[in-house]
């Protein structure tokens, strides 16, 4: 009996053991799955990249009378591309459209004042900084806010999209929030008489108030400072550490600040301490 029992045991044995190698083909048959290629190495092997910037935000983005892009952000971005051996498109962004455009790959990258904060940072990934600013008062001189205190219950300019629309509620509960689609579009809104004052980025906001002896800033910055920086679809770590070295390199060798002294007619107004 215990010797039937035996053949039997070692039988089933034998049979699952058939049974496990036959089914062994298909498994290393079966096609593995498709690797995806990330944007760096598509850039990389395409030698094309695309840049969204804004274009109606000079100087950091804007059209010369030809309708070709210009702009701080601009060279910048044909600075990656050309450190990649690649052709550049520049697509024309509003700051509201800058994340959609990463998250539907109509974009590679965003150059276009885009500020760090933790609620985009759930739907894009941020490099790091590449440029330091406040939020300062863009007014015309013959108007009524001289300082900050003076803007409650008066019509406040923001660019949809901006992070400025909550922060001027907050600073300012009985102010009247004026929304434009672009910053020019303020800019002209403000000339216009369409709101009272402007609330922008502390570098734009200069650079208007120089070419324009009829505007002019006021007030500190109405905000501890922001960082902005390059804007990546999530999950492009290699993108990312691409770029973050290409800021650190563009920083330390000089090439930023003469960029920027190049469009704006100064050193920039904000050291990247203690980034960097």
């Amino acid at each position: 009996m215990k010797k039937r029992w035996f053949v039997l045991a070692v039988t089933a044995a034998l049979f699952v053991t058939m049974i496990g190698c036959s089914r062994a083909p298909a498994t290393a048959g079966a096609a593995a799955a498709p690797t995806q290629v990330s944007t760096l190495q598509k850039i990389i092997q395409s030698k094309k990249m695309t840049v969204g910037c804004i274009l109606s935000f000079p100087p950091f983005g804007y059209k010369d009378e030809k309708g070709n892009p210009q702009g701080y952000d601009v060279e910048i971005a044909k600075l990656v591309a050309q450190s990649l051996g690649a052709s550049i498109d520049i697509v024309d962004v509003t700051a509201d459209a800058r994340i959609p455009s990463l998250q539907t790959d109509k974009v590679d990258l965003i150059i276009g004042n885009f500020t760090r904060t933790l609620e985009r940072a759930q739907a894009v990934d941020f490099t790091n900084p590449y440029i330091a600013a406040g939020e300062r008062l863009l007014v015309r001189k013959d108007g009524d806010i001289k300082q900050n205190s003076d803007v409650d219950g008066k019509k406040v300019g923001v660019t949809k999209g901006s992070t400025n629309a909550d922060l001027a509620k907050s600073l300012w509960p009985n102010a009247n929030v004026v929304y434009f689609d672009t910053s020019a579009d303020a800019l002209v809104g403000l000339k216009n008489k369409q709101c009272d004052t402007f609330l922008e980025d502390s570098n734009f906001q200069a650079y208007q108030a120089k070419l324009d002896p009829n505007l002019a800033v006021v007030g500190d910055s109405l905000i501890s400072l922001e960082y902005n920086a390059f804007g990546v679809k999530k999950g492009e770590q290699d993108w990312l550490n691409y770029l973050n070295l290409f800021i650190f390199n563009m920083n330390v060798n000089g090439t930023n600040k003469a960029l920027y002294n190049q469009f704006f007619g100064m050193d920039p107004v904000y050291p990247l301490n203690p980034q960097y």
